[in-house]
């Protein structure tokens, strides 16, 4: 049957219910979120006291931070109600997942609720991390199983990305297909279909891994600083690094799923490593359970004389918590200074210092102990790379590095330390397959060891990734490629430093349309980093300025406008498909382009006001259109270009697409949100190609922006002085917002006049250069360049 989610059930209202239902509103679901009858309201006919658990839970997810809705009207598709007086609306939904404790006992009494009032064929999913699903499903009915399924979202649910569906032999393969389908397509996850093995696939590598790490403390005298030191961002890993995402995590439930997969698993080859060491035994006794108890590993200490709030570190030796220390080692600090992962992780493991030795053992163990999970917890590897990227936020999959190190290489390194391959992975090497994934014809492929084959990755025509189309490409300089993605479409991608927007990438934009307007229907413009782009090479901006060479300035923020404007006013479609931050430069070229596919996750907004700029690149000149198109006749003009100007002079950055829609960077209506961003690119080549196919003309150069003058600068200006007089504006920032409420107002006019779009980017321009001539400016950029963060001075 065809299946349509227009509302689920959630059961359960704790972080984990809370977070699952924000998320299924987040995509555009009504949700009905349940809870247990608080005991004092239990002879209570007062619904609030009813509800109290449940309403009091989604409130506390509702403030955390980071936020986990895309924007304040989520909430008004979530209902709340509880299980004695509510269950019965579970009829009118379409899935019912389940969020309680992780009890079995509790688990069923619920189901047994569930099957009184549940309509059959609805699907009913269990969002356990602990209790095998075949379990959950025992002795209910058939219908109940046929549509049971294990579905593990990770926390936080909006953006760890990784859903994992777990079904019982008796699931229907129809449910399983649905919910690979739905979770990625609606849900925006990486689906991976598991066994129902103990910790699934995801916790069964993530948390050997980092059992294995607190073997290497102990083998190799490590302190807690120096492993986080070596385990974040370094190798690809997130900034939270081993401990303190065990922290983030719950220690009670790292200690957990750890006694779970040794209990479990007796014929496990590494079950040892997961005997709980003597000195996290003491920290769960003590209760210091990470940030749940406010300290674990780590530990915020009270503010200092000086106001300062410090962090302490625990010392596994005494138990006892102290300052923190930087870790240096030789190799790491070698390899820091190379942006690719995949050379940084060669130079790292090849090191011969201590933190060499750790890499090996580390990446040694790792690679034996994925290679004998197969096929126990996946018959397919690509699905344990999957999972530890979308679940542990791995910028590459574990067997995708063991391709980077050279897997026959590595073999022999590892035989001769101890570490032994599954038989698989020899025979594979003695065919004469030597890595686990190689590129044909723009898509990746996987080793099969069951066939002894490559195969293409599901969904290769659903995920375009530009690198993949090495043999695809059309054009290069140092920074930027350009590909032919197929059905004359252009892809165009840049590598620099948060992919900074320079020179070469503004030479690489140019050279792109010109070839997409002489041969091809259009052009994507996407990339595949962490981030679209951190905005424009401000340590470019600064060393001109410093040197004080303003005609060369001059130059580069023509070129930079220039490109701004080609895009906007090209023969053919320029589509972007951000994601991540999209900030400065960044948000100023999707501000041009003919629209903007961003995935749901991406972080944009104009915020050169921090470093006492103003958007240069004509993000003040399309803010200033955009507030005249939007002004009417029944509400002052100036509340329109207010609200548009207040954008920028706070620096606003949107914390999701759908917040980008709010602040009136993307177009409501026009520009379309990308959920799952594996699928943006995509998407952004299918609206190339229709808006092609559909009649695509260039657009005519606007000459007819209103802006207002006198009128308007002088209430702009009399809320700037407000704001420093309330000690919210230093006076640089003062200098810098009057600048830009002179180029939004189009200058010292005495009257509103229409004028053009050179017109306005000719004074953004001028105030641009203006400000880099500031001695406050030049300290601020100097800030983000040392330490990432401006000054407020």
């Amino acid at each position: 049957m065809k299946r349509i989610i227009k509302k689920v059930a959630v059961l359960g209202s704790g972080v984990m219910g809370s977070r699952i239902a924000c998320h299924f509103a987040g995509i555009g679901v009504q949700v009905l979120l349940l809870d247990i009858v608080p005991k004092e309201a239990a002879e209570s006919k007062d619904k609030k006291a009813r509800n109290k658990i449940v309403n009091d839970s989604l409130q506390a997810v509702l403030k955390s931070n980071p936020s986990p809705v895309f924007n304040k009207d989520v909430i008004k598709k979530i209902t709340t109600g509880n299980f004695d007086d509510d269950m019965k609306e579970i009829a009118g939904c379409d899935w019912i997942l389940e969020v309680v404790v992780e009890r079995l006992d509790i688990k069923r009494s619920v189901y047994d609720k569930v099957e009184q009032f549940r309509k059959p064929g609805t699907l009913i999913t269990s969002n356990t991390s602990g209790i095998p699903i075949h379990i959950l499903s025992e002795g209910r009915s058939g219908d109940f199983k046929k549509n049971f399924c294990g579905t593990h979202f990770f926390n936080p649910p909006r953006y760890l990305r990784l859903l994992e569906i777990i079904p019982t032999p008796e699931t229907d393969a129809v449910v399983v297909d649905f919910l690979m389908h739905y979770g990625d397509l609606y849900s925006g996850k990486t689906t991976v279909l598991c066994k129902d093995t103990p910790a699934f696939i995801a916790n069964r590598i993530g948390v050997y891994g980092i059992m294995s790490l607190f073997k290497l403390v102990d083998k190799l005298n490590l302190t807690i600083d120096e492993v986080d030191a070596l385990t974040g961002p370094i190798i690809g890993r997130p900034k939270s690094a081993t401990f303190r995402t065990a922290d983030v995590v719950g220690i009670d439930t790292l200690v957990k799923v750890a006694k779970g997969v040794y209990d479990n698993c007796p014929n496990d080859e590494a079950r040892e490593t997961f005997v709980i060491p003597g000195w996290l035994d003491k920290m769960v006794a003590n209760n210091w359970l990470g940030d749940k108890s406010s300290q674990g590993f780590f530990k915020k200490m009270p503010p200092s004389s000086k106001g300062e709030k410090e962090i302490y570190t625990l010392d596994l030796k005494t138990m006892e918590y102290k300052p923190r220390v930087k870790s240096k080692f030789a190799s790491v600090e070698a390899a820091k200074p190379i942006d690719d992962l995949k050379q940084r992780l060669k130079i790292l493991v090849a090191g011969q210092d201590k933190a060499g030795e750790f890499y090996r053992d580390f990446h040694y163990g790792l690679f034996s102990y994925i290679s004998h999970r197969i096929p126990e917890i996946s018959d397919e590897i690509y699905r344990v790379d999957d999972a530890m990227m979308a679940g542990f936020g791995w910028e590459i999959g574990a067997f995708e590095s063991w391709d980077v190190l050279g897997v026959e290489k590595t073999v022999k390194a590892m035989s001769d330390a101890g570490y032994k391959v599954a038989g698989w992975v020899t025979e594979m090497l003695a065919a004469g397959n030597k890595s686990f994934y190689k590129i044909a014809g723009g898509k990746k492929l996987c080793y099969d060891p069951s066939s002894k084959t490559y195969s293409a990755l599901p969904g290769s025509d659903s995920f375009i990734i530009m690198s993949n189309y090495q043999d695809k490409l059309v054009w290069k300089n140092a920074s930027c490629n350009v590909y032919d993605l197929g059905d004359d479409v252009l892809g165009l991608q840049w590598s620099t430093k948060m992919n900074s927007i320079g020179g070469d990438v503004l030479a690489g934009i140019q050279c792109a349309i010109d070839k997409a307007e002489k041969n091809y229907k259009g052009l994507v413009i996407a990339n595949e980093g962490a981030n679209f782009s951190a905005g424009a090479n401000v340590g470019m901006i600064f060393m001109l300025a410093i040197e004080q060479e303003y005609d060369e300035l001059d130059l580069a923020i023509r070129m930079f406008q220039n490109t701004m404007m080609k895009a906007r006013y090209s023969a053919v479609p320029v589509v972007t498909a951000s994601h991540g931050l999209a900030l400065g430069g960044g948000c100023e070229l999707n501000l041009h382009s003919d629209k903007c596919c961003p995935a749901a996750e991406t972080y944009i907004g104009l915020v050169e006001l921090g470093v006492g700029l103003i958007p240069g690149g004509g993000g003040t000149k399309e803010f200033t259109l955009r507030a005249s198109d939007e002004m009417h006749e029944d509400e002052p003009e100036t509340i329109t270009l207010k609200n548009r100007f207040l954008t920028i002079a706070t620096a606003k950055v949107a914390t999701s697409a759908f917040e980008g829609i709010d602040i009136g960077v993307f177009r409501k209506g026009h520009d379309e949100v990308v959920i799952n961003q594996n699928r943006r690119i995509t998407e952004a080549k299918r609206s190339v190609i229709e808006m092609f196919e559909s009649g695509y003309t260039m657009p005519v150069q606007r000459k007819d922006i209103k802006v207002l003058g006198r009128s308007a600068l002088g209430a702009l200006y009399a809320g700037i002085n407000g704001m420093w007089r309330a000690g919210y504006a230093t006076d640089h920032d003062v200098v810098v917002a009057k600048k830009l409420a002179y180029v939004m107002c189009g200058g010292d006019l005495t009257e509103p006049t229409l004028v053009s779009e050179q017109y306005l980017l000719d004074l953004e321009r001028e105030a641009f250069l203006s400000l880099c001539g500031e001695r406050k400016t030049l300290e601020r950029i100097q800030s983000v360049l040392k330490g990432g963060k401006p000054i407020r001075n």
